[in-house]
């Protein structure tokens, strides 16, 4: 039986795969289950201490699998999706990076999205796709877009479902880095190997659960939070130091820690 996510280490990063070739690596239960099966037992091997996540051919993901959405559409669906949610690795606690080689769709851009960093192919074609199949935003891209490029443009991109570009998408801000198709693992798994030379497991798993959580805080408990903090700086010898220096146009002297 083809083996719906291919696995490779080497050199402390571990590739993940997306192998349904001839379906644009179309998400299906089988398929999602094996993804986090190994993302999860990549976050339980000390050897892997960061995740690349690619697609075989000419897609990334070109989103659920239209035989899915065509059993959901007449009732005839019985699959069973995996328990574990989608945003599942935001919670793994070593980096994940994207590789999108090609066709980025709908969920499939969700899972690019819920990757610590993405690097794209220039050439690759994007889009959310939903408001085109008569759907809505899924599984918190309406979240992620806002945070990642601003309202304005989250909206562009969710109700009109055009498709656009691997270039654009770096333009936009969704992602990290948009190189020529033929460069991209190779700049993405040069990337993920700094990380894994220079960059403390522990520090990375730390900040990933740093930026992560902290998007669960709502604006009136973040503004509690820094009212707060920003009382008790006024109290310190760094805020007199910072004005002071400010207003005497020099540079500011600061205690240490």
């Amino acid at each position: 039986m083809l083996d719906l996510v291919l696995p490779s280490i080497e050199q402390g990063v571990l590739t993940l795969t997306f192998n349904r070739p001839d379906r644009l690596n179309a998400w299906t239960d089988e398929m999602g289950r094996r993804y986090f099966d190994q993302l999860t037992e990549a976050e339980q091997n000390p050897e892997v201490r960061v995740i690349v996540v690619t697609g075989a051919g000419r897609g990334f993901c070109a989103g659920a699998d239209f035989q899915t959405l065509n059993a959901i559409q007449d009732g005839s669906y019985e699959g069973e999706p995996d328990k574990r949610p989608n945003t599942f690795p935001t919670t793994i606690g070593k980096p994940v990076i994207a590789a999108v080689n090609g066709a980025c769709a709908g969920l499939g851009m969700v899972h690019a999205l819920v990757c610590d960093l993405v690097f794209t192919a220039a050439e690759a074609k994007w889009t959310t796709a939903f408001a085109r199949r008569g759907l809505i935003a899924e599984y918190g891209l309406s979240w992620i877009l806002p945070k990642l490029i601003g309202q304005a443009k989250a909206m562009d991109l969710l109700l009109s479902g055009r498709t656009f570009t691997g270039a654009e998408a770096y333009e936009l801000g969704l992602a990290n880095k948009s190189v020529p198709g033929e460069n991209l693992l190779e700049e993405t798994l040069a990337y993920a190997r700094e990380l894994a030379v220079h960059s403390s497991p522990a520090s990375m798993a730390v900040m990933k659960r740093q930026i992560w959580g902290d998007w669960n805080q709502t604006l009136e408990s973040s503004e509690s939070a820094a009212v707060r903090l920003m009382t008790e700086s006024f109290g310190r010898p760094d805020f007199a130091e910072g004005v002071a220096s400010f207003l005497e146009r020099r540079a500011p002297t600061f205690p240490p820690l």
